[in-house]
């Protein structure tokens, strides 16, 4: 058997062959798939461990909480020195590798925020699973905002927006198009909605900033980034899924092109995956696809993990060129097809039933597909995984506090900060056209009374709720008045 103790990012081998993915190959993207409990969590701790020991930093969300043991050596055993031996790694050098805990909630790691003008568009209207109208109001509120130099910073702002829209609708549906009360209630409503998932947290100042995913440590480990995103994925799988896809529009809006570099610069993995893609627009769907294309060329692999390959839309299925398929059951026609389509994805190996093979996997085992040093891909093979030089397992509370504080980036993102942007500017107009209005007003119970009237102009409903969300405290990063605006390929906010 050929020995790859030294291949940087092994994934594991058989009696005859071991197989580890080509480092200038890793940014053709990959695949890792399987039913639970089949050892989809070890192959890609085994992946994100390699690609940091390589000096690639990563990005790995952790669903389950058991994830965090990668920033842990792992602990030796004989058990776990045979597998080693099987799979051709030979002795192990067991260790953690540098790790950085984020949090949208700010518990289990640094807090993650973003930002409404970096959001854009397009995935707020994701999140808050709008139509294609609905979704039409939230272009043309971001125009609005961005044709008057309005910073929205946080959902005050947004509300305020609503607000603004619903008093001037008939002014800027000459200019921007239709704009209908329905339609701004229907958004009013989403917003409730999001509110009460505890999603509004992922908004605020200050928001994260790309370059802190982008980390190596003094060694020239990357650094294994991982998002605690167990309570979010229960509560609000839309915010989860948005924030992906946010980190993978900045990678490919920021980045500079690289060509065919030795090795990736940033590898992004999508656990549970099919969240991207479900119920998700076509117009979405197309816009993570061109990404996806293009996005190799800067230097950064995407890796889908998810149950079965059929999550995946073909059009960006195709583009996976490294692949591990876990065990499949089944037990329905629908499962049947996922084990088809699966054994369909991989090159034939004259010596193997692939389709057979992927339901008679154990725990542990796979079925593995890499591009050669070509591009070509491999044929399938079906080997053990290697066991990570981590720990498997998560680590204990007392530990993970202990590397949020000691961490570089500890209180960076600690405290909440609230600038000028749409809400304090309207409110402001507002208040100016109260007192401009009727001037010889000196009791405080006539300028209740003239604030009373002007406010009756808003809808009943609209006016419910938002103060319904006037609890809320979320803020986001604007541009700047004055300054010439972009939009990014997933809708963000970009100065020129």
């Amino acid at each position: 058997m050929p020995d790859l103790q030294r291949a940087p990012l092994l994934i594991g081998g058989n009696d005859s062959v071991s197989v580890a993915i080509e480092p200038r190959m890793a940014n053709r993207h990959g695949l890792i798939a399987g039913a639970t409990g089949t050892g989809k969590t070890i192959t890609l701790q085994v992946l994100a461990q390699s690609f940091s020991q390589l000096g690639v930093p990563v990005l790995v969300p952790d669903i389950k909480g058991d994830f965090s043991g990668i920033a842990k050596a792992g602990t030796a055993s004989e058990k776990l020195q045979q597998r080693a031996d099987k799979v051709g790694l030979g002795s192990m050098t067991l260790c953690g590798a540098p790790t950085v805990f984020w949090d949208v909630f700010g518990k289990q790691g640094h807090p993650l925020r973003l930002t409404l003008a970096e959001l854009g568009p397009m995935l707020l209207s994701r999140l808050l699973n709008l139509n294609e109208t609905q979704s039409g109001i939230i272009d043309i509120l971001f125009r609005v905002a961005d044709d008057n130099g309005w910073l929205l910073l946080d959902l005050k702002d947004l509300r305020s927006m609503l607000s603004y829209l619903h008093e001037q609708r008939a002014e800027i549906g000459k200019r921007y198009g239709n704009v209908s009360a329905a339609s701004l209630g229907a958004i009013q409503r989403a917003l409730l909605r999001l509110d009460g998932e505890g999603a509004e947290q992922l908004f605020g100042e200050p928001a994260i900033s790309l370059d802190d995913f982008l980390q190596t440590d003094e060694h020239g480990q990357g650094v294994v980034n991982v998002l605690h995103a167990a309570q979010l994925y229960q509560t609000s799988p839309l915010a989860y899924s948005c924030i992906l896809l946010w980190l993978l529009s900045e990678l490919f809006e920021q980045l500079p092109e690289v060509g065919d570099a030795d090795k990736p610069r940033f590898v992004l993995f999508f656990d549970e995956a099919h969240l991207l893609f479900s119920d998700t627009p076509k117009a979405l769907v197309d816009r993570i696809e061109q990404v996806v294309r293009l996005i190799r060329s800067k230097g950064v692999g995407v890796y889908f993990v998810t149950q079965s390959p059929l999550d995946v839309p073909e059009s960006i299925l195709g583009q996976l060129g490294n692949r591990v398929q876990h065990a499949l059951r089944a037990f329905t026609p629908r499962d049947q097809k996922a084990v088809r389509a699966a054994a369909q994805t991989f090159r034939a190996n004259p010596e193997l039933d692939t389709e057979s093979a992927i339901m008679a996997l154990g725990v542990g085992e796979a079925l593995v597909s890499v591009l050669d040093a070509k591009g070509t891909p491999g044929i399938v093979q079906q080997i053990l995984i290697r066991p990570p030089d981590s720990q498997m397992g998560p680590i204990d509370e007392a530990e993970r506090a202990a590397l949020i504080e000691a961490s570089p980036l500890a209180g960076a993102y600690d405290h909440l900060e609230d600038r000028e942007s749409a809400y304090e500017v309207l409110q402001a107009r507002a208040d100016k056209a109260l007192s401009a209005e009727k001037p010889e007003v000196t009791t405080q119970a006539q300028a209740r009374k003239k604030r009373g009237a002007a406010e009756k102009s808003i809808s009943q409903e609209l006016a419910d709720m938002f103060s319904a969300f006037g609890r809320s405290a979320m803020r986001s990063v604007g541009t700047q008045a004055g300054r010439a605006i972009v939009r990014g390929i997933l809708g963000s906010l970009r100065s020129k």
